[in-house]
This record gives C-alpha cells, sequence and structure tokens, in this order.
C-alpha cells in the first residue's frame, strides 16, 4: 500500500489571532507564525499546520464570516506573507492546510450585497432566499446552531435569507451553478500559492432539503457534547447534510486532484454527524480524505467508552479510508481542563499511537488550560449573544516565555494569557525534561521513527484488567503494544518488551510484568 502524506502526518491547528504578535498590536499574525517556524519544524517536529481563517472578515464569528475567499486581512497581513509562510514552511518540510468556509459568507461580502439588492440582481441566487410564510414568519422551523431562527427577514425586498449560523453569515446556495464554479475556483486559487489541503468548515451544512422542509420535532433531549439549546430540539435532516451533498464533495475532490500530479492535496471536513451516515463522507475514496472525527471530545474517559470510541471508528471505516483523532480544538474547552492533567498526558500518549492522522490544537503541546474569561472581557461574538457559550477561553494567546504577556506581545494581547505559575510555556517546558511539551516531542519523534505506529494496524489487546485499554500497531518489520490505565489505582500486566515511552519515567518491564500507576501508560517494543 502506498502512504500519502497526511497519513503519516501529525496535523498542529494554529489559530492565527492567538499564536504570534509580530507588531505589538496585541493580535497575532502570520509574520508572528512565519517566526515560529522553526519551532514547529524543529522543536515540535509536525508535519503539517493547518491555520484557522485569515481571510477578510468583520470578524462577527472571528474569521468564519468571510468577505473576500481570495485575500488576507490586513490585520494579520498580506497575501505577501501568507506566500512567505507557504514558502517557509515547505523549506522546512511542513505542509499548509487552511480552513475554507463553503457553507456561508459574510453579510458584508460583496456577492450578499448584491445578492440583497434586488430580488432581480443576477446575484440573487447566489443565496438562499425565500417568501415569508402566509402569516409572515419564516419560510419554515429550521434553527441556527447559534440559537433563534435561521432567517432573517430583510426590509428591502420583502424576503428572508437563509443562515444556518449568525445572521451576518448567510449561507450560499450551492445549487446555483456560478456559485459552486466560482466558490471552487477559490480552491484553485490557494493551490496556486501553494496550499497542500483544505480544512472544510461546517461543510455538513452546504446542501438543504431542494424543498426547504421543516425539521421534524425532537421529544427527547439528544445526547451530546454541548448543549445548544433550541437547536437540539429538532432532528436536523432537512436542513443539513442532503444527499445531493455526495455530488458536491467529489467535484471538490476532482479540483484537488488537478492539482495533485505534484505532490497529493487533502481534505479533512467538519462533519458534526454520527456513525454510518459520519462515515458516508468518505464516498468511495472520491470524497473527503477525511471527514473529522470528534468521537473523543465527548464522555467520560472511561477505559471501556475510549475503547468504543476506537473500535467504533475502526469498524465505521469503509475499505481503503483512513482513521484521524483529536483532543480539541478552536470551539471547545482545553483538554487538560476537561480532563485533568495526568489525564490528559494518557489521552496525548493515546492520541500519538493510535492508527490514523492525530491532530494536535496549539498549546496543547504544553497542556495548557481553559482560562476563565469574565463577561465584560468576552470578545467571541457568540459568547457575547449567548452567555455560557463563548469559546474564548480555549483561544488565548500561546505562552512562548514567563515574560509580560507569555512573550506574545509586546503590546496589549486581545485576550489575556494564561500561565499562573510560570510553567506553562515553552520555554520553562523545554528546560524540564518531565514537561507536557517534552513529553509530546518524544511521543512525535517515536511515532516518526516507528513504522509500526505509523502504518501499522489496530489489535486491541483482551484479557486485561477492567480499567486499561491496550492494543497493538502491527507491521510486518515491528510490532508496538500501548498499555494505558485510565482507572486509578496500580495495575499489573504480564507482558514481556521494553518500555519506549511512558508517562512516568521509571515505568519497566520487571520480571515479566508491566506494572502502571493510576493514569499511568507506556509503550512497549
Amino acid at each position: 500500500m502506498e502512504y500519502l502524506w497526511w497519513q503519516e502526518a501529525v496535523l498542529y491547528q494554529i489559530y492565527p489571532r492567538s499564536y504570534m504578535d509580530s507588531n505589538g498590536d496585541g493580535i497575532g499574525d502570520l509574520a508572528g507564525i512565519i517566526s515560529k517556524l522553526d519551532y514547529l519544524a524543529y522543536t515540535l517536529e509536525v508535519d503539517a499546520i493547518w491555520l484557522s481563517p485569515f481571510y477578510p472578515s468583520p470578524m462577527a464569528d472571528f474569521g468564519y464570516d468571510v468577505a473576500d475567499y481570495t485575500d488576507v486581512d490586513p490585520m494579520f497581513g498580506t497575501l505577501s506573507d501568507f506566500d512567505a509562510l507557504v514558502k517557509g514552511a515547505h523549506e522546512r518540510d511542513i505542509k499548509v492546510i487552511i480552513d475554507w468556509v463553503p457553507n456561508h459568507s459574510s453579510s458584508q461580502h460583496p456577492w450578499f450585497i448584491e445578492s440583497r439588492s434586488s430580488r432581480d440582481n443576477p446575484k440573487r441566487d447566489w443565496y438562499v432566499w425565500k417568501d415569508p410564510a402566509p402569516d409572515g414568519s419564516p419560510p419554515n422551523n429550521w434553527i441556527s446552531v447559534f440559537r433563534g431562527p435561521a432567517w432573517t427577514f430583510d426590509e428591502i425586498t420583502g424576503q428572508y435569507y437563509l443562515h444556518s449560523y449568525l445572521s451576518e453569515q448567510p449561507d450560499l446556495n450551492w445549487r446555483n451553478p456560478e456559485t459552486r464554479q466560482t466558490m471552487l475556483e477559490t480552491l484553485r486559487f490557494w493551490m496556486r500559492r501553494g496550499v497542500d489541503g483544505f480544512r472544510l468548515d461546517a461543510c455538513h451544512k452546504a446542501m438543504k432539503d431542494p424543498l426547504y422542509r421543516s425539521n421534524p420535532v425532537l421529544n427527547t433531549p439528544r445526547p451530546g457534547y454541548k448543549n445548544l439549546g433550541e437547536y437540539d430540539s429538532l432532528i436536523h435532516i432537512h436542513d443539513q447534510g442532503h444527499p445531493d451533498i455526495h455530488d458536491l464533495f467529489r467535484e471538490v475532490r476532482s479540483v484537488l486532484d488537478e492539482f495533485s500530479s505534484t505532490r497529493p492535496r487533502f481534505s479533512v471536513g467538519e462533519i458534526h454527524l454520527e456513525g454510518e451516515e459520519w462515515a458516508s463522507y468518505y464516498g468511495n475514496g472520491d470524497e473527503l480524505h477525511m471527514p473529522y472525527n470528534f468521537g473523543l471530545l465527548m464522555g467520560d474517559w472511561s477505559a471501556a467508552w475510549v475503547r468504543s470510541v476506537v473500535d467504533t471508528q475502526e469498524r465505521l471505516l469503509p475499505p481503503g479510508a483512513w482513521p484521524n483523532f483529536v483532543l480539541g480544538n478552536h470551539d471547545e474547552v482545553r483538554f487538560t481542563t476537561r480532563l485533568g492533567e495526568k489525564r490528559a498526558r494518557l489521552a496525548t500518549l493515546m492520541l500519538l499511537t493510535l492508527r490514523g492522522t492525530p491532530t494536535l490544537y496549539y498549546g496543547d503541546e504544553l497542556g495548557m488550560l481553559q482560562a476563565d474569561i469574565p463577561p465584560e472581557e468576552q470578545q467571541d461574538p457568540w459568547g457575547r449573544r449567548q452567555p455560557g457559550l463563548g469559546r474564548d477561553g480555549c483561544r488565548t494567546p500561546m505562552q512562548w516565555n514567563a515574560e509580560e504577556h507569555g512573550g506574545f506581545t509586546s503590546g496589549r494581547p486581545w485576550l489575556k494569557t494564561l500561565d499562573a505559575d510560570g510553567s506553562r510555556n515553552v520555554a520553562a517546558q523545554l528546560s524540564d525534561p518531565d514537561s507536557f511539551l517534552n513529553l509530546t516531542r518524544h511521543l512525535i519523534r517515536l511515532r516518526k521513527g516507528s513504522v509500526a505506529l505509523r502504518r501499522g494496524s489496530y489489535q486491541p489487546i483482551e484479557g486485561l484488567p477492567e480499567a486499561v485499554f491496550a492494543y497493538q500497531r502491527l507491521h510486518p518489520d515491528e510490532t508496538r503494544r500501548v498499555y494505558l490505565n485510565f482507572g486509578a489505582e496500580p495495575v499489573r500486566i504480564a507482558t514481556e518488551g521494553e518500555v519506549v515511552a511512558a508517562i512516568d519515567r521509571d515505568i519497566r518491564v520487571e520480571d515479566g510484568e508491566l506494572v502502571l500507576g493510576g493514569l499511568g501508560g507506556a509503550v512497549l517494543s
């Protein structure tokens, strides 16, 4: 089997606003990321960076409301800065993945400004416009992910427009051929500039029921990892994931394939669906290279639960499809806060030894904690509108050293930094052999040097204590075994082999037994 770069890569998500500020305005930028490429390539040794949006935007949703799909917002730099970032990354063998937002644009995008100007404007059908119901209410019962009706009435033309998220984020009409081809051309624009892949934001929302029927009402609460209130009161069968979306993804894939003769291009989709429906977005190897797997962001983190997430992903994969795992991102509570320090270390060991592509969120290599941002300091527009749902706490600036503001900026940071005891920063952790950062670095190097961890099959190990989840990574050239104790009490496991990585330094195999302390883990040769 031929393995492509993204199958063996460790991906690293960067939230540009929070990574490194180069000009002292308190906001991270592309030049700041360029200044940290050596850290990414030679200290952390990741293989690809995924950049959250840097497009021109009014920032109603911090960049996920795009006003121009082929430029850089001045707060982040210029297209020349972007080109320099791609060049510098490629010189260090780092691939560059960028966010692409297909479902919606900004209400300030010139396309939407034209579209709403009159019913007969040539771009009217680039967005979804519908007449009111007979009583003047919205056309159906669809609800925005950000709460409230997914429709806003436009006084100028007397129709409602659809927005699956904020009213400042009108949904594009992918059933319009001009919209479709223009958006696909934006992919080509960035690949011509050297981009290696795309993370497709909220892409399961891009194709809706063409009849715009109301969703059924859900009579019992839906189990989920995030309480979205009234949004969870509906069964979302008409406002997302229409079967026609698979044709769209095949078309996206064909555009990526146009540029793959020199090096393979890559797509990963944000798909908030479950089970077979989630797995269907792989297609027959002709749609998304990977739909993101959010399974580890929810649950009780017992051994049985973690194994069920991993085994379910393996079971759902279509033939030839490649798995992936993630512990955090720009929308979720920091995983070290969710799990606690020791369990977060254990989770990192698992993430970097499972079969499939792992994604790290910036700062998670330090065990960065969730910040408690008071309401009066909230920056996230969603948090300002919906108290308790703000995402600022996981988006605080990267902590580089113990200087003021963590070395992130010489000015006033857009959000406060969080390093109360001076230990959650790169400089401090590099000098501590037992730090979270050095554990992560060791595991990444271990993965790079092990064909079993990069390419081997996954096989659970049976007959172990209830609190232990263990598996083998099997390759014709070598085997690695991973033992993870999710319980608080020590366990003894009969096994042979040499410990090549562990949560605690003193873990050894002696007299045919591996002794793991509470929340201990080890990788054996």
